[in-house]
């Protein structure tokens, strides 16, 4: 079988008393480093290698992040992935960031923890609202992470393009070591939240959350009802105000190709095993079995066989 440098599936030769055993390496496609995406990877990961069988192993893979995920599901570049409700919904029908790829044949396993929009800057900063971005030096992710893409979702609402900002094309962990030493003005990261970017940005520094204009927030989420409103407490980053946020429902995808029966023992390991996840990853703290059932896009038979037992 070609290897290239990610390496396609790997099988890996265990030996036991009764002979050998071929391990299906599934490669989980998470994001750049410095945000949620990569530790939820690798905490899921975790859980599947210890109770989901000798026969399979997860190993996290860096990736662009959410945009890009059902691009490499696509590509058989990655087994599994982490994306968002409204990408995912894109992703299957083809549309925007996947209008080139055409409609990919994907379904959901899991829905995770919510990813929320950070637009921070340093707390005497004279940018207060989104609009003041405008000629500004900002963080935006990685080319291909769900950041921009929110980014290109809210500047047409508030008559603006990327032409109007210097933007800077870094990790979540570089954008906000930027921000901090001065490089860019604002940094902008969708994740999880508490982010490790954020939290070792504020070991040096007071940050403030961006707001949006009166009246913005709404309208952002009247244009699409995938998308939520979410409230970070001054304590989460030590702020002085509360952050008033736009966010986006998180999830597991796999390629319908993937093998119900594996597929199956994945969702197993995760919730059968989320009091150890959890206690493993914050965020998994906010994951709710329930709302696997309401995602934007089908599950996986493997994973509707789990649901329900």
């Amino acid at each position: 079988m070609h290897m290239n440098v990610k390496g396609l599936i790997a099988a890996t030769v265990l030996t036991f008393a009764g002979g050998a055993v071929a391990a299906e390496e599934l490669r989980i496609g998470t994001a750049s480093l410095g945000g949620a995406f990569y530790p939820m990877g690798q905490s899921i990961s975790n859980v599947v290698n210890k109770y989901a069988g000798n026969d399979i192993t997860m190993v996290p893979i860096v990736t662009g992040g959410s945009v890009q995920n059902p691009n490499l599901i696509a590509q058989g570049e990655a087994e599994i992935a982490i994306t968002n409700n409204n990408l995912a919904t894109l992703a299957l029908a083809g549309k925007g960031p996947y209008k080139a790829a055409g409609p990919i044949e994907m379904s959901a396993v899991a829905a995770l923890h919510p990813s929320v929009l950070h637009m921070m800057v340093l707390a005497d900063s004279d940018i207060q609202t989104f609009e003041d971005l405008k000629g500004k030096r900002v963080a935006v992710g990685p080319a291909g992470g769900g950041t921009l893409g929110f980014v290109n979702f809210l500047m047409p609402l508030h008559g603006m393009n990327i032409e109007d900002l210097t933007p800077s094309f870094v990790s979540y962990a570089d954008g906000f070591s930027q921000l901090t030493d001065g490089t860019v003005d604002a940094a902008l990261a969708l994740s999880g939240y508490p982010a490790g970017a954020v939290m070792q940005a504020t070991v040096g520094a007071e940050l403030r959350f961006i707001d949006f204009s009166e009246g913005m927030l709404e309208k952002a989420l009247e244009t699409n009802s995938a998308f939520s409103g979410v409230d970070i407490a001054t304590d989460v980053y030590g702020t002085a105000e509360a952050g008033k946020v736009i966010g986006v429902s998180n999830m597991l995808v796999a390629p319908n190709s993937l093998d119900a029966d594996t597929v199956e023992r994945i969702t197993a390991a995760i919730f059968d095993n989320l009091a150890e996840l959890q206690a493993e990853n914050a965020n998994a703290r906010q994951i709710d079995p329930a709302m696997s059932q309401q995602l934007a896009i089908p599950l996986h038979p493997g994973a509707q066989a789990y649901f329900n037992r």
